[in-house]
């Protein structure tokens, strides 16, 4: 399991962004040299864990939850084969770009080793937005994305460094629950039946996705 390639996003103008300056850094690249890995503080006001990559949209994007967008080779090739066109590292607006790594089957709270010194912790998969589906232009591209269910992972920091292409990638912690990157997804997009399950995880979930789980306990208690 590897690194292949750390992805940083500049801010471009688009026509397809819900942000009010109408600037995206979705169109990630990859880097050359080491990149800064850090918890970037609270959503809304904390971008993106890496640095020099840029979040324009605060209110959706970054934060500690969502510090970092890891998504697998693998899943990258399967999309060009199905799209009939290629798909650079980071065109789906991920930092990481991994190989040998089951991202979406990867579970909430697993942790990861990259490089010496980073460990970061799986919180949630991706929910695609509307600037993704701009990005992609690919007609009922949310639609096809949410069905096919393999979202990538969102990550936090839990011990900060830096990390380059190249690095390995170690599993340093696998919770015993199921609850995997894309059952959240799923159970938060077209299976809210669902959400109850997710609680296994514990305080490793994304908070955003607890607050949801509370809410749907909370309609079905009514």
């Amino acid at each position: 399991m590897k690194l292949l390639s750390v992805n940083l996003g500049r801010p471009r103008a688009v026509p397809y962004t819900d942000q009010a300056e109408g600037v995206t850094g979705i169109d990630k690249r990859p880097v050359e040299g080491p990149v800064r890995v850090a918890a970037p503080g609270p959503k809304g006001v904390g971008g993106s864990g890496l640095a020099g990559d840029a979040v324009c949209e605060l209110r959706h994007h970054g934060g500690d939850d969502q510090a970092v967008y890891a998504f697998a080779r693998e899943d990258l090739d399967d999309w060009e084969r199905e799209l009939g066109r290629p798909l650079s590292n980071g065109f789906f607006g991920e930092n990481l770009t991994t190989g040998g790594l089951d991202v979406s089957g990867a579970l909430i709270g697993e942790r990861w080793r990259i490089g010496a010194a980073v460990v970061l912790e799986v919180t949630s998969g991706r929910i695609p937005c509307r600037t993704f589906q701009g990005h992609m232009a690919e007609r009922g591209w949310v639609r096809r994305f949410t069905r096919k269910a393999v979202t990538g992972a969102y990550l936090r920091v839990i011990e900060p460094g830096e990390i380059r292409a190249g690095d390995a990638v170690e599993i340093v912690r696998r919770p015993d629950h199921g609850v995997t990157a894309a059952t959240q997804f799923r159970a938060v997009t077209t299976e809210r039946e669902l959400l109850p399950s997710l609680l296994a995880a514990g305080d490793a979930l994304h908070g955003e996705t607890l607050a949801r789980v509370h809410k749907y306990l909370a309609d079905q208690a009514r």
